[in-house]
Order: structure tokens, then C-alpha cells, then sequence
């Protein structure tokens, strides 16, 4: 966590520093000072470090192919003839269990066109979730908990 704090610290002296405040240059600034703190910490951390990354970018990769698949059904369901729509409520048992983790787990699975979080158990066990295409509940689940969370919670972690 700490050697995030300085990768953030190093971008905005680097955003500072060029004068320009915009998205892309604090982005260069972040992989600059990333590059940076790598060097200076040695192989160990480098090596944890880009395990990080690794997992950060998997999780994103996922995320968007997810959402162009999930975007994808629903506009061919839209545009062709009939609907191949089955809407149901599944509860997916849930590994997660700090706040952050389920939150970020139930925005993700909302964010995806076709499924919405519904609710958590009190418990914070189960995270209720409607489908459209609820056509195997069971590889839904397995979808969400071996997709989504496990992913999630590689980075959290």
C-alpha cells in the first residue's frame, strides 16, 4: 500500500512538473513512477509488483470482454425477431466478505448489460442477482464466482 502512495505521489509531481493535469500524462506519470519504484526497490518487490499488475490487468481484460459479450446478446436479442429471454433471481454464494469486496463484485456484475445485484443476505454470504438469460443457473453461478469474484479477489488480496 505504501508503495502505491508514492506511485500516486510521483505521478501528480510528475503531472505538476509538465504542467498539464490531464488523464493521459497522470497515467504516463503513474508508469513512470512505477517503473521507477520498481528499480529502486529491487527484484523482490518488482517481482510482487508485477503480479499485481498482471492480476489488475487480467481482471480488466475480463471485465471488458464480459461486458462486449454481455452488450453483444442483449443488442442480437434487441434486433432479431423473438426473444430468447428467461429473466430469474439467483443467490451466488459469495467468498468475498469485506464490504469493498462485495461492493466491487456486485457493481461489476451490475455494470455487465443482462445482470443486476439485487441484495446481500445479512450475513453477507449470498449476493442475490437478476438475469435475462437465465437459461443454467448453475453455470451462471459458477460464471460469476469463478469469473468475477475469483478475479477480484486475486487483486484485493
Amino acid at each position: 500500500m505504501r508503495t502505491t502512495m508514492w506511485n500516486v505521489t510521483l505521478a501528480i509531481l510528475w503531472a505538476c512538473m509538465t504542467g498539464s493535469l490531464t488523464p493521459g500524462n497522470l497515467l504516463m506519470g503513474f508508469a513512470l513512477g512505477y517503473m521507477v519504484l520498481l528499480v529502486a526497490e529491487g527484484p523482490h518487490a518488482m517481482s510482487h509488483a508485477l503480479r499485481r499488475v498482471q492480476r489488475v490487468a487480467g481482471l480488466l481484460l475480463f471485465f471488458v470482454w464480459e461486458l462486449a459479450l454481455a452488450n453483444l446478446r442483449v443488442a442480437w436479442d434487441v434486433v432479431t425477431p423473438g426473444h430468447r429471454m428467461r429473466p430469474g433471481v439467483i443467490a451466488v454464494p459469495l467468498e468475498a466478505r469485506a464490504d469493498a469486496e462485495i461492493t466491487l463484485l456486485a457493481n461489476m456484475v451490475s455494470l455487465t448489460p443482462g445482470t443486476l445485484s439485487l441484495d446481500v443476505s445479512d450475513d453477507r454470504s449470498v449476493l442475490y442477482v437478476h438475469a435475462m438469460y437465465l437459461h443454467d443457473r448453475d453455470r451462471l453461478v459458477r460464471s460469476i464466482r469463478g469469473g468475477f469474484e475469483r478475479r477480484l479477489l486475486e487483486v484485493l488480496r
